[in-house]
């Protein structure tokens, strides 16, 4: 093979791998991050905009939202919310998102998943604040499912959840319950050997005090250095 035509092989073979290369990447780097104020990346601050990849975690601050844009589907981050960003599903650890998507994008949090009922476009918004999920299905149906099943929340409706599952409850309400050991048989104080070992000692501690203290000054001896 002549050296033109080598080249003309190798540049063909660049020409194919290189755009696979780039789908490959673009899969990769799942969606998009804008930001409208401050927000963390993965515990750093990121500009106004970023990529974003399965795992990362986003939080935004009291006075900051943040759009996650990916194929099909958007969510927003409201303000004060902390998220995990999980390809075709989004965490909620806490705060509020709104899903907009016909992918099926689903939220969850705790033991509670969210997601469209159907394929067609949803809208969706989930709040979880100290445990209590409130979920709205602006635009489509919702199917919520929890460990107690699953049910449909039809468009126009709102529902709240527990985020955390039955098990979780008995082990939170078992440590609540179970708190300090209880003291057996009352405090070391009301012990009646606590109580009589206390008064011996106090009496042979003033015994010992009176012994070596000199004796009262009498009237007729102030100095007490008569004879």
């Amino acid at each position: 093979m002549s050296q033109s035509a080598f080249r003309s092989a190798v540049c063909c073979l660049l020409a194919i791998l290189f755009p696979a290369q780039m789908m490959l990447a673009g899969e990769t780097a799942s969606a998009m991050l804008y930001t409208n104020g401050a927000a963390w990346l993965n515990g750093s601050e990121v500009p106004k905009s970023a990529a974003v990849f399965a795992g990362d975690m986003l939080q935004t601050r009291p006075d900051s939202t943040a759009r996650i844009q990916s194929n099909g589907s958007s969510v927003m981050v409201l303000a004060d919310s902390l998220v995990k960003f999980e390809g075709p599903a989004v965490e909620l650890e806490h705060g509020a998102v709104r899903v907009t998507t016909s992918r099926g994008m689903a939220a969850r949090a705790g033991d509670v998943t969210v997601k469209p009922a159907g394929d067609s476009w949803t809208e969706f918004q989930v709040t979880d604040v100290d445990g209590r999920m409130q979920i709205a299905a602006n635009k489509g149906d919702l199917t919520v499912q929890d460990d107690k099943g699953t049910t449909t929340v039809t468009q126009g409706q709102q529902t709240t959840r527990d985020d955390t599952s039955d098990t979780e409850k008995k082990k939170k309400k078992h440590r609540r319950g179970s708190g300090a050991a209880p003291a057996a048989g009352g405090g070391i104080m009301s012990s009646p050997y606590a109580v009589y070992g206390g008064l011996g000692v106090a009496g042979g501690v003033g015994l010992w005090v009176w012994l070596q203290s000199e004796p009262p000054a009498s009237p007729a001896c102030p100095t007490n250095s008569c004879p």
